[in-house]
């Protein structure tokens, strides 16, 4: 089963439904024990503002993992097409026939790269990287062979831009896969559900007050969400547009 981090909208859901519980729990706890005094209040108000502090924090250091993996994958989205466009102008330096074999399969190969990064279809996925898998065979091939029956300084030079390509794609999938990881997701949760628990304690029971137990858990389900969709590379509002594989495809005239 995919990782429910996955899907932003399914975390906020949970955690809003979950983080509102435990804030009614809160309110419950504090009916229970009406007759604690001022003292205990203000103690608990000090705790809970340090855990607010503290989910702040770890908010915090999240959300910049998220960004810094987000931005990991548009920079090897941009390196790969700098290699790829690299490749297709040094083909330029074998025979005519060579070239036009290793364009050709140089464009197919963007093509399935761009679909690598606009693709949301979990099952259509695997069709991919193994078309790309096939592809990359293929262009391999294309170039050594030659190489290695006539060795010049060209043909290295080829087989070392096809090497960059190949590279690039596997930098890139190991961005997708680098992602927050789930025990960072349960420490943000058990902080949040404490600090619930605590403000469901301290809030007045009834009226507007009553419910100002919304807003806590509204608001750290919103945070939850910004950075479940900026680590989920796929699923979300937040998605990495392949713009430099699409400008090479069109100067390709794909």
């Amino acid at each position: 089963m995919e990782d429910p981090t996955h899907y932003p909208l399914l975390v906020f859901a949970v955690a809003f439904v979950a983080l509102w519980l435990t804030s009614v729990a809160g309110v419950w706890l504090r009916r229970r024990t009406a007759s604690a005094g001022d003292e205990r209040n203000e103690d608990i108000g000090v705790i809970l503002a340090a855990t607010l502090t503290l989910l702040a924090l770890i908010i915090g250091f999240s959300f910049s993992m998220a960004t810094n993996r987000y931005d990991q994958r548009k920079n090897f989205e941009e390196a790969e097409a700098n290699a790829i466009g690299t490749e297709i102008l040094r083909a330029d330096l074998r025979p005519p026939a060579d070239a036009a074999n290793v364009r050709k399969l140089l464009g197919d190969y963007v093509d399935q790269r761009i679909l690598f990064y606009l693709n949301r279809d979990d099952t259509r996925r695997t069709r991919i990287d193994q078309r790309t898998s096939q592809l990359q065979a293929d262009l391999w091939t294309a170039v050594l062979g030659p190489a290695a029956a006539q060795p010049t300084p060209v043909a290295a030079l080829a087989l070392a831009g096809m090497n960059d390509v190949i590279n690039s794609q596997g930098y890139t999938q190991a961005a997708f896969w680098n992602r927050i990881p789930n025990a960072a997701w349960v420490l943000m949760a058990a902080i949040a559900l404490c600090c619930n628990v605590l403000f469901g304690y301290q809030s007045r029971n009834g009226g507007a007050a009553g419910r100002l137990i919304l807003v806590l858990p509204l608001v750290v389900s919103i945070a939850f969400l910004l950075i479940a969709d900026i680590d989920a590379p796929r699923h979300g509002l937040i998605h990495v547009r392949p713009q430099n594989l699409e400008s090479l495809a069109q100067s390709l005239g794909r």
